[in-house]
């Protein structure tokens, strides 16, 4: 499952909405805002590190504390390029170059260190979800001094409310490998509550990995998806409209004012059966869609597992005339296709649901729309 070169120049050819090289957009704004915000608050100065979104699967994982059996590790869920490179699942791939830049330092030290940029990942397909969604790791390292659980929570506070200025948030536990008192930061919504970032303090075995002594040197951990971020602060209910080219939409996108509803135009749905192995789920079914369909793939808005048929459990008949074999599964997938843009003719939807149709399923026997 190792990436090919076509798929990885694709992947690396996606435009990082953070990057104001790459062009402005909104979600540069809502960064800029935060990191303000921190760093008046802390009255420290900032640094904003960029790299490429190809790293050392020990950065990733290894030198941040996961452990060997982790089933994020899993290649279904992330994607390599070979057993020691892959795109990075998260920007804290970055930290332990950051960390390690750290070891010479003698003096007193107290600084922001940001990490914005692209993800990449094997997701399902909805409206709040993208196999490139953006992220920003904001930690906070400091020599000679202390930081605590207060610190942590104001640094919370801080970024919330820069993000939805007067929101409620709540503060719920949560397990991370490379920070101790963690926590998940969940917002307040129309929706209900909704997570926004996780974050902790930095965990000592993180930093005696690059030589920092723990005695000496600490810090505070936050990471949040912007992409969520961005829709939640201007009201935005589909993520695909924050690539858009349609004027209408990318007009919106260069602001923090709220989202102003254009009319999008008719979905069309598409029902498929498919053959597969017993492991796939919609993560790994949409990252396959997304794939397949490329230039295409914006006009996927969802991808819904509707059943789920062990072949032992299937009608003989059926078994028969699909060739199903013991050990597979048959799904019942929903595709919604819709074009943000124009109105999809049928033709088009049902060349679109075979070219995806021929990407999931794994049996001898085609049914394809013609």
């Amino acid at each position: 499952m190792y990436l090919t070169i076509p798929q990885l120049t694709s992947a690396l050819a996606v435009r990082d909405l953070t990057d104001p090289a790459q062009g402005p957009h909104a979600m540069q704004e809502l960064l800029d805002g935060v990191i303000s915000r921190l760093t008046q608050l802390w009255d420290i100065p900032a640094t904003t590190h960029r790299t490429t979104g190809l790293v050392a699967t020990a950065d990733n994982y290894d030198r941040l504390g996961y452990a060997p059996d982790d089933v994020t590790r899993d290649q279904r869920y992330s994607r390599h390029a070979s057993p020691t490179v892959m795109l990075r699942s998260h920007t804290s791939a970055g930290i332990p170059a950051v960390l390690d830049s750290l070891a010479p330092v003698a003096d007193p030290y107290d600084r922001l260190h940001v990490l914005p940029g692209l993800v990449y990942r094997r997701d399902a397909v909805d409206r709040t979800h993208v196999g490139t969604p953006h992220q920003v790791d904001l930690w906070r390292l400091k020599a000679r001094g202390l930081l605590g659980e207060d610190d942590l929570h104001r640094m919370a506070d801080a970024v919330v409310d820069s993000v939805l200025p007067g929101a409620h948030w709540r503060a719920v536990p949560a397990t991370h490998s490379y920070t101790s008192h963690g926590m998940q930061i969940d917002v307040q919504t129309p929706a209900g509550w909704l997570e926004l970032a996780e974050c902790g303090l930095v965990r000592a075995k993180v930093l005696r990995s690059s030589g920092l002594d723990p005695r000496r040197w600490c810090g505070l951990a936050l990471g949040m998806g912007l992409d969520r971020a961005l829709m939640l602060r201007k009201g935005i209910g589909d993520i695909r409209l924050l690539r858009s080219p349609d004027p209408r939409v990318s007009s919106q996108l260069l602001d923090l004012q709220p989202w102003r509803p254009v009319s999008l135009m008719p979905a069309v749905r598409r029902d498929l059966s498919v053959l597969c192995g017993p492991d796939m789920d919609e993560e790994t079914l949409g990252d396959a869609a997304r794939d397949t369909l490329g230039a295409d793939a914006d006009v996927l808005e969802s991808l819904v597992i509707r059943a789920r048929t062990p072949v032992e459990q299937l009608p003989a008949p059926a078994v028969v005339r699909l060739n199903a074999q013991p050990g597979q599964v048959n799904l019942l997938v929903r595709l919604t296709l819709q074009a943000l843009d124009r109105t999809l003719t049928d033709t088009e939807a049902n060349a679109l649901r075979d070219r995806v149709y021929l990407a999931l399923h794994e049996g001898p026997v085609l049914e394809l729309t013609g």
